[in-house]
């Protein structure tokens, strides 16, 4: 059995991070999950905390459980101190926390350019930042930058492509930085399309039943969900990849190889 880490994940109370907190917190580890409870741009993830905490005590589950923004220092540093305060050290940190507004460079303005940034971008820094003096320390630990497959480029996604992309760069670099201090950066693309998240129901109103229509799917013959994106992320923190660091998991569509691949129609065959 795995030993159990102490996480961070931050925009861990919706979507793909609530997803990865209950996972992670089924394994025996313990997380420490952050979000904003007022929906922030292009999003519909508000007021998550008491739902997330009510399944947590349902299914006989703990974390820690809070508000703050991503880009802001002080409450960056707020969250590190509560996890260093409760378990004593921090061994992981999930940088899953983003906003996607949809538009080209003509289409944004510079301060939702800034706001997307300081979210995608800027907040994977300063939790980094925060965390890697603690890691070090402690003799290692492991940092997963959650992508996408606009990292490489979209149509209609200018900004959020840009954030995405600096944050694979990023990863990279930080995995070159702290190779030798036994910090491992890794970055998992979740693809495949239909997969729920504030951010992609945001891009269709809100209407689920709007959602997810005509998507590739993936080899599993499904969606990508979040338990699919926790998998991963659990193996990455877990000693069976302590050798893995710099390196790219695409979940579902191939999108560092110019993936998806299109949906089969019903009358194709093989």
């Amino acid at each position: 059995m795995n030993p159990a880490r102490v996480v961070i994940v931050t925009g861990g109370t919706f979507g793909i991070g609530r997803a990865i907190t209950l996972s992670l917190a089924a394994r025996g580890h313990s997380v420490v999950a952050f979000g904003l409870e007022t929906a922030q741009v292009s999003s519909t993830a508000a007021n998550a905390i008491p739902s997330l905490k009510a399944e947590l005590e349902q299914r006989g589950l703990q974390a820690v459980l809070m508000e703050a923004d991503v880009s802001k220092a002080e409450d960056v540093a707020r969250v590190v101190d509560e996890a260093l305060e409760k378990y004593g050290r921090i061994d992981a940190l999930v940088n899953n926390a983003a906003i996607g507004p949809l538009g080209t460079v003509l289409d944004t303005d510079e301060a939702l350019f800034d706001r997307i940034m300081a979210v995608n971008l800027k907040g994977p820094y300063l939790c980094s930042r925060a965390v890697l003096p603690h890691m070090i320390k402690a003799g290692g630990g492991a940092i997963i930058n959650v992508g996408s497959g606009a990292g490489w480029g979209k149509p209609n996604m200018a900004v959020y492509s840009a954030s995405k992309g600096g944050l694979v760069a990023l990863g990279a670099a930080t995995a070159y930085d702290f190779l030798h201090h036994r910090v491992r950066v890794n970055t998992v693309v979740p693809g495949g399309g239909g997969i729920v998240t504030g951010m992609s129901l945001g891009r269709v109103g809100g209407d689920p039943s709007r959602f997810g229509q005509g998507a590739p799917g993936t080899a599993a013959g499904r969606s990508v969900n979040g338990e699919d994106i926790a998998n991963v992320v659990a193996f990455l923190i877990s000693p069976e990849a302590e050798t893995v660091s710099g390196t790219i998991i695409d979940v579902g569509c191939f999108a560092h190889q110019g993936g998806p691949v299109p949906a089969k129609s019903a009358t194709q065959t093989i």
